[in-house]
This record gives structure tokens, C-alpha cells and sequence, in this order.
């Protein structure tokens, strides 16, 4: 058995929320169900382009709210399980070294790929060995860094509860997805679509979070006095985001940590969301929420 994780990141510094990460974990018995399921609903909505949170109009609000219950069904059926983690801002963290400052980034995403999805629990009561692949939406920061982090990932194979539940990691196993998405003057990397098209339903997922979370659902244009046509869409998708999960959780709270029923809730629900605390904080009232 081998279970593979997708990552993406968004908002690292929002008016009230930041460090954004999410990811979505599929068996490897369901992962081309999974990836054709996602493939075949974007070709018949006519979604040839990449989706992402950031693209999202009035006039695709109808097909990317389509294509969200078909990702939102198949985290219902446990076929794909989503994690987001995400900081608040009036938890500052303190007794910090400069070092540790620069790679806040790495040490985040390192926290949340250990912990976010409880895979200590994996194995279950059968004890079977799970290898594990991680890709990687493409990492911000340069080739020498993120060579670090890779081989900081694999120290998780020498974890006593990764031990103990019998999850392994292999060096070859860890990737970085190279986006379709071009810069200006850059070339356009080829990428294996079906894999592309799941990040792209996590990126709106994330994209959601943080755009609720930071309140960008009342920003209004300069000098105007309603909200634009684009914002109202990316909230009615939001809303739309939200009710999915409350078929699932009830009394799901977007801004804190999924409550749990037990320990094993990490692993075994299929969505949560984690507000990650830094052991050592102060609380800064002037950057709470209002």
C-alpha cells in the first residue's frame, strides 16, 4: 500500500491569517479513480485552462462550483483526504533565532506534512508497511534550500511514530509538480494533467480559506461603493466550499482546528483544518480579528 500527498500553499502574510498549506492525501488503490474522476469532470465543464482560485469570474462561478462537489464527493467517500493548515497573526512567536526566522517557510511546511494528516495512525490495526509519496507544488524558495528540505523530509523515516506505524518514505519518492503556469520569458513545463487537475481543486480550496479568513470577501474597488462582480463569485464559491463540508462536519468552524474524537481523528476524518500554534507565543490584541 502506498498513500501519495499533493501539496500547495497559499497566502503567506493575509491582514489576519497567513503561512497557508494544504494537502490532499489519496490511496494508491483509488488514485487513478481519483485523478480521472477530477480529468473527466473538468473536460466535460470545458475547464481546458488551468483552475485556480485566483481565476474565478462570475461567468465560471456556476462550473467551478460543479467541479468543487465533484472533489467535495470524493473527500465524502474518503477517496481523498484534504488538510489545511494555517497561522494566525495575533499568535506571534517568540524566543525565535534568526535562522529559524528565515526558515519559516520549510519549518511550517516540514510540521505540516509530519503531523497534519496523523499518519502515525495510518497502519491501523493490521500493521501493514505504507510507503508514502509527497508531491510538491513547485517550492518559492532557490534549488539549494529546498534540496535541504527534501532531505529533512526524509528524517521522518527515523520518527519512532512513523517507525512504529510503518510508514517509509523514499528519497525517489519525493517530487516537485512543475506548474503549467508560465512567467513572462519562461518556458511552460509539461505535467501529467490528472495529477495537475487535483492541485488545481486544492489551490481553490486553500485560495477559499485564506480569502474568507482575511475578510477579502468585503473589499470593495477604490472609490466604490459595492463589491465587484469577481469578489461576489470567489464568495459564493466560498459558501458553496463551506456547506460541503458541513454535510460532513456539522458544526465546522473555518477559523479553528477541527474538533477531534480522539487522536485517531487525524487520520481518520477526511477534512480538517489546523490552526497552528507556535509553543512559544504572546498574544498581540492590536492584530486580533475584530
Amino acid at each position: 500500500m502506498e498513500y501519495v500527498i499533493y501539496t500547495d500553499e497559499s497566502e503567506k502574510a493575509g491582514q489576519y491569517f497567513g503561512n497557508f498549506y494544504g494537502g490532499a492525501l489519496v490511496r494508491s488503490v483509488d488514485l487513478h479513480n481519483v485523478l480521472d474522476q477530477i480529468a473527466l469532470k473538468k473536460a466535460s465543464l470545458h475547464l481546458n485552462d488551468e483552475v485556480k482560485w485566483t481565476k474565478i469570474t462570475a461567468n465560471y462561478l456556476a462550473k467551478y462550483i460543479e467541479l468543487m462537489d465533484c472533489f467535495f464527493d470524493l473527500i465524502a467517500e474518503d477517496k481523498v483526504k484534504v488538510r489545511i493548515m494555517f497561522t494566525k497573526n495575533s499568535n506571534v512567536a517568540t524566543n525565535l533565532s534568526t535562522q529559524q526566522r528565515r526558515e519559516t517557510y520549510h519549518r511550517l511546511y516540514y510540521q505540516f506534512l509530519k503531523h497534519a494528516f496523523g499518519l502515525r495512525f495510518a497502519a491501523g490495526p493490521t500493521g501493514e508497511r505504507i510507503g508514502l509519496r509527497i508531491n510538491l507544488d513547485q517550492l518559492p524558495a532557490n534549488k539549494e534550500q529546498n534540496t535541504q528540505f527534501k532531505a529533512f523530509l526524509l528524517g521522518l523515516n527515523r520518527n519512532s511514530d512513523f517507525k512504529r506505524a510503518g510508514v517509509f518514505l523514499r528519497e525517489d519518492k519525493i517530487a516537485e509538480v512543475e506548474s503549467r503556469r508560465s512567467n513572462r520569458g519562461g518556458r511552460i513545463a509539461e505535467v501529467e494533467s490528472h495529477h495537475h487537475g487535483l492541485l488545481q481543486c486544492l489551490d481553490v480550496v486553500l485560495g477559499a480559506m485564506a480569502f474568507r479568513l482575511n475578510d477579502k470577501h468585503l473589499e470593495k474597488p477604490a472609490g466604490q461603493s459595492r463589491r465587484g462582480k469577481k469578489t461576489i463569485a470567489k464568495e459564493t464559491v466560498y459558501k458553496h466550499i463551506n456547506s460541503r463540508i458541513r454535510l460532513i462536519y456539522p458544526n465546522f468552524n473555518v477559523g479553528i482546528s477541527t474538533g477531534k474524537h480522539g487522536m485517531e481523528s487525524l487520520w481518520e476524518d477526511s477534512y480538517r483544518h489546523w490552526l497552528f500554534l507556535p509553543k512559544e507565543r504572546q498574544v498581540d490584541p492590536t492584530r486580533h480579528k475584530p
